[in-house]
C-alpha cells in the first residue's frame, strides 16, 4: 500500500483522525503553556528555567510509564483512550480557571502534570494499536503516516494558539490570553474522545485471548518483562537506544533554539517577536520530519531497515554542525531541518522494527520501556545542555557534543556486528 491508499484505507483512517485531533490539540496547548512559562515579559527565561520546564513536562511520563503498558495489555485501548481525553479535557479547563484567578503556583503545576502524563498512555494505546489496523507489510509506512502527521498537526496546533493568541491579545492581558487559549484546546480534547467513542471497543486490543487477569500493581515486573523480551531481540533494543539518544540530542538543540530565540535574535522584552521565531523554527523542523518519514521506506527498500537506520543516525551528525561556527536565524533553520529530517527517518522506521518483532500480548509493556527510555532521554539531554549554555544560547559547545555522540552511536551502536540483519523485504 502507499501513502495515499493507507490515508484513505476506511479502518486506518479513523485511528489518524483519533491520534491527529489529539496531537493538533497538543499543538494549542503546549503554545499557551510555552507563551504563558517561557515567553512571559514578566518571566525571565534562562536555560535552568528551560530545563525545568522540559523536566516537568517529561516527568508523569517516566513516573506512569512502567504501569502504562500493564493497563494498555489488560483493558479495552479504546475505551482507555477514550477517558483520557475526557481527563484532558476535564484537567485543561481547571488549568485554564487557575490562570484566571492568579492562581499560578503549585496548584497549577500539578494539574500541567496530570495533564501531560494521561497524554503518556493516549499516544502509547495508539502506537499499539497501528498493527491491528493496518497490514503487517504497510508498518513502516503507517508509522511514517500516524507519527509525522502527527508531529506537523502538533506545529499547526502550535501555529493556531499563536494566530489565536494574537486576536484575543488586543482585547485582554497576555495571561489571560493563553487561558482562553488552553479552554480552546480543551474542546479540542472533547472532539478527540469523541473520534476515540466511535472506533469498537476491541478494535485497537487488546483481544479477548491476550488479556491476563492480573492486578495492576504489577507494573514494574511487567517492564521487566519488557526489557526480558528486548534482550531476545537486540536489534529492536539498541534502535531504542538509537531513538533516546537522538531524542536527547534533539531536545538540547530545541533548548537552543528556545534561548536564541527569545533572548539573541529578538529583544527579550517582546515576546510576541521570540515566540513567533521559535514558531517559525519548529515548522522547519516539522518539514524534515515529513520528508524524512516519507523517505524512509524508500530507504529501507533500498539497503534495508538495519542499515537504513545506521545512516540515518550518523547522517544526523550533520544537523547540529549548522549552528558549531556561527548562530543565526538561518543557521539554527538548517539545524532545525536536517536534524528532524533524519531523525524522524530513524524514529519511524524504529517503531516498525519494534512492532514487527513482538506479539500484541507484549506491546503494550514493550512500548512502555520505550517511553520511559527515550523520556529519560530527554531530559537528561534537556538539564545537560542547561548546565552547558548561556543564557543567550550562543554557544558551539552543545552542538559539538550532540554531533560527536550521533556519531560515536551510528558507528558503535548500530554497527553492523552486533545491529545489521537481512533486509526487510
Amino acid at each position: 500500500m502507499n501513502v495515499w491508499q493507507i490515508l484513505t484505507d476506511r479502518k486506518f483512517s479513523r485511528l489518524l483522525r483519533l491520534r491527529w485531533t489529539g496531537q493538533m490539540t497538543d499543538g494549542i496547548f503546549q503554545s499557551a503553556l510555552a507563551s504563558f512559562v517561557l515567553f512571559s515579559p514578566e518571566r525571565q527565561a534562562n536555560a535552568l528555567n528551560a530545563a525545568l520546564a522540559f523536566a516537568v513536562v517529561l516527568l508523569p511520563y517516566s513516573l506512569i510509564g512502567p504501569f502504562v503498558g500493564t493497563i494498555l495489555d489488560r483493558v479495552s485501548r479504546q475505551r482507555a483512550i477514550m477517558f483520557a481525553n475526557l481527563t484532558r479535557a476535564a484537567t485543561l479547563s481547571i488549568i485554564s480557571l487557575l490562570i484566571f484567578q492568579g492562581r499560578t503556583g503549585i496548584e497549577m503545576t500539578v494539574f500541567v502534570l496530570v495533564a501531560f502524563g494521561v497524554n503518556r498512555l493516549i499516544l502509547a494505546g495508539l502506537s499499539a494499536g497501528i498493527p491491528l489496523m493496518i497490514e503487517s507489510k504497510s508498518l513502516i509506512s503507517a508509522n511514517a503516516l500516524a507519527v509525522t502527521g502527527g508531529s506537523v498537526w502538533v506545529v499547526l496546533g502550535g501555529g493556531i494558539g499563536l494566530g489565536l493568541r494574537r486576536l484575543i491579545n488586543e482585547t485582554t492581558t497576555a495571561d489571560k490570553a493563553d487561558g482562553f487559549i488552553i479552554l480552546v484546546a480543551a474542546a479540542g480534547y472533547l472532539i478527540a474522545a469523541l473520534f476515540a467513542s466511535l472506533l469498537k471497543r476491541k478494535e485497537i486490543g487488546p483481544l479477548d485471548h491476550e488479556i491476563k487477569n492480573a492486578s495492576f500493581t504489577q507494573g514494574l515486573i511487567e517492564m521487566r518483562e519488557g526489557v526480558r523480551f528486548l534482550r531476545q531481540h537486540m536489534d529492536a533494543a539498541r534502535g531504542i537506544g538509537a531513538i533516546a539518544i537522538h531524542r536527547g540530542g534533539i531536545t538540547a538543540l530545541t533548548l537552543i533554539a528556545l534561548l536564541l530565540e527569545r533572548n539573541t535574535f529578538n529583544d527579550p522584552a517582546d515576546n510576541e517577536a521570540g515566540l513567533a521565531g521559535l514558531s517559525f523554527t519548529l515548522s522547519i523542523a516539522a518539514i524534515g520530519f515529513v520528508v524524512g518519514a516519507v523517505a524512509a521506506p524508500y530507504g529501507v527498500r533500498l539497503v534495508g531497515r538495519h542499515r537504513w537506520m545506521r545512516f540515518s543516525l550518523i547522517a544526523s551528525t550533520c544537523g547540529p554542525l549548522f549552528i558549531l561556527f556561527v548562530r543565526t536565524p538561518l543557521t539554527l533553520i538548517c539545524a532545525a531541518f536536517v536534524t528532524a529530517l533524519f531523525g524522524q527517518s530513524l524514529k519511524v522506521t524504529n517503531d516498525a522494527l519494534v512492532q514487527s518483532k513482538i506479539d500484541d500480548i507484549y506491546r503494550g509493556r514493550v512500548f512502555s520501556v520505550y517511553d520511559v527510555v527515550v523520556n529519560g532521554a530527554i531530559v537528561s539531554g534537556a538539564v545537560i545542555a542547561a548546565l552547558l549554555l548561556p543564557n543567550t544560547g550562543d554557544s558551539y559547545l552543545v552542538p559539538l557534543i550532540v554531533s560527536t555522540i550521533y556519531l560515536i552511536a551510528g558507528l558503535r551502536l548500530l554497527r553492523s556486528g552486533v545491529f545489521f540483519a537481512p533486509p526487510v523485504k
